[in-house]
């Protein structure tokens, strides 16, 4: 899996790129924790849940439906003053949340081991990789990231992760600026 900080820069960069308005501080705080939450179904071990069980590491808690009810359930309560259920708003905030919630089990796909991830269940329970993994499995706990291994990871996810997501977010800002200028200026 890739470090905790590189699951928080995809959100961020996902919200900046998302809402060109301010969004409040609860909308970054749950964003960056949704970015991690699938990460959650390690904590199982310690009840008995084996790695390759559904719930399991890498199992339910990284699949396309967990990410579906928990976007939901997040926006419903968190947000059910500014986007009532239902709304405009609240289909945008639950489709981001989405996006930010299975982009974790998406970069798993990207890394170089583990058992895969049951993007799926719990219709299936299959577990798939990408085709093409550059990215290094990282281990639980900061001071994983102060040794030379954790450096590798940490390098392999800036060059893989970091500078393509900062690059295309930047062109949307760029693009979007440019855009609503182009728009002002009488003619």
């Amino acid at each position: 899996m890739p470090t905790a900080l590189t699951h928080a820069f995809v959100a961020f960069a996902a919200g900046k790129a998302c809402f060109r308005r301010p969004m409040p501080l609860r909308f970054w705080l749950l964003s960056v924790g949704c970015s991690a939450a699938p990460d959650l179904d390690v904590g199982l071990h310690a009840y008995g849940v084996e790695y390759e069980d559904l719930w399991g590491h890498r199992g339910m808690t990284h699949s396309v439906l967990f990410a579906f009810v928990l976007s939901v359930v997040l926006v419903s309560l968190a947000f059910r003053r500014h986007a009532p259920v239902l709304t405009r708003s609240w289909w945008a905030l639950v489709a981001f949340f989405f996006a930010i919630i299975a982009s974790h089990g998406l970069l798993d796909a990207f890394t170089d081991g583990g058992l895969g991830i049951a993007f799926f269940a719990p219709f299936s329970e299959n577990r798939y990789f990408m085709p093409w993994r550059p990215l290094l499995v990282s281990h639980f706990g900061v001071g994983s990231l102060f040794t030379a291994y954790g450096m590798r990871v940490l390098l392999a996810e800036v060059v893989w992760v970091w500078l393509p997501v900062g690059a295309v977010v930047g062109c949307i800002i760029v693009l979007r600026s440019w855009l609503v200028r182009r728009h002002e200026t009488p003619r």
